[in-house]
């Protein structure tokens, strides 16, 4: 294989382990996510989806631009992809996600936003020929095993509806979509210059909504609070931590984040809200750590 653009090595991205810093991204990017469904809970409560579905990528704007290597120039050529980027990576993927906790819960949209890797492998192969391992092959389906260990028993008790689960779905799809087409561009500009364009773009494209929602919305310290959480955090410093960890180790490999999003929002749930976690939910997290590390391995295809 030829070798990815930004490694100074020579070798693939895919082909190497991780190194501690992937780690330290990795993990940064899902403590904060698997937080966001809490976050995001917490702000509907008072607000509009439309509000919270704006109020993400317009503050996750302006944490993003705050960083100096924002604001450097980009090919005007490559402005195309990065539109593309702001409707798939943040604009509706981001709407669904309110929309979809009204109707399940918080702890199953973090389940099913587990299935990230598995819409990246699909899009990889099918639009971007992108050539996958039988390792992280094996890693994403022992990690789909430890999801639905996690998420089945709360599924079974929750009350959830198909509408929801088709909206986190079809979000799910679409951040496979995005993680294929930001790789080479985090690689070229670096993860703030491409994320506060992305921000941007989906800012202008949430607008609209946002304005709706704002009339159906009430003020809550509580909610400001969620917001920035999930805007500031969530959009902005957890999405930086995403994009370069794709130009470090790959669009698969990165979209294992996602594997440990429901072992926070677990954890969260049984600290903060007191719920309790079955055998069964245990025995998934474990699996789920292990998916987490056969897809992690060197590809040796």
């Amino acid at each position: 294989m030829v070798a990815d653009e930004g490694d100074p090595t020579g070798e693939s991205v895919e082909a190497r382990p991780f190194l501690p810093f992937d780690w330290l991204l990795l993990v940064g990017a899902a403590g904060i996510w698997g937080a966001s469904f809490l976050f995001m809970d917490v702000a509907l409560d008072h607000e509009h989806p439309g509000l919270v579905a704006f109020l993400r990528p317009a503050l996750g704007m302006l944490a993003l631009w705050a960083f100096p290597s924002a604001r450097q120039p980009v090919d005007p050529a490559d402005l195309p992809r990065l539109v593309a980027l702001g409707a798939l990576w943040m604009a509706f993927p981001l709407t669904m996600f309110p929309l979809a906790q009204q109707w399940i819960d918080s702890s199953v949209a973090g389940m099913l936003n587990s299935g990230m890797p598995v819409t990246t492998v699909l899009a990889g192969v099918a639009l971007f020929g992108v050539r996958t391992g039988r390792v992280q092959l094996l890693g994403v389906a022992v990690g789909v095993a430890g999801i639905a260990m996690i998420g089945l028993p709360t599924a079974a008790t929750g009350s959830t509806t198909g509408v929801g689960v088709v909206l986190v779905l079809l979000a799910v799809t679409s951040y496979g979509v995005a993680a294929n087409l930001a790789g080479p561009l985090q690689r070229r500009y670096g993860a703030p210059a491409v994320l506060a364009r992305v921000a941007t773009v989906a800012t202008v494209l949430t607008l609209p909504y946002g304005l709706f929602g704002l009339a159906d919305s009430s003020w809550s310290t509580k909610a400001f609070a969620a917001n920035l959480a999930v805007g500031v955090g969530g959009t902005g410093l957890a999405y930086v931590a995403a994009a370069t960890l794709i130009g470090r180790v790959g669009p698969v490999r990165m979209s294992v984040v996602t594997y440990l999003v429901p072992v926070v929002a677990a954890v969260l749930g049984v600290v903060v809200l007191g719920e309790t976690l079955v055998v069964w939910q245990l025995l998934g997290a474990l699996t789920l750590i292990g998916g987490a590390w056969l897809t992690t391995r060197a590809s040796r295809s």
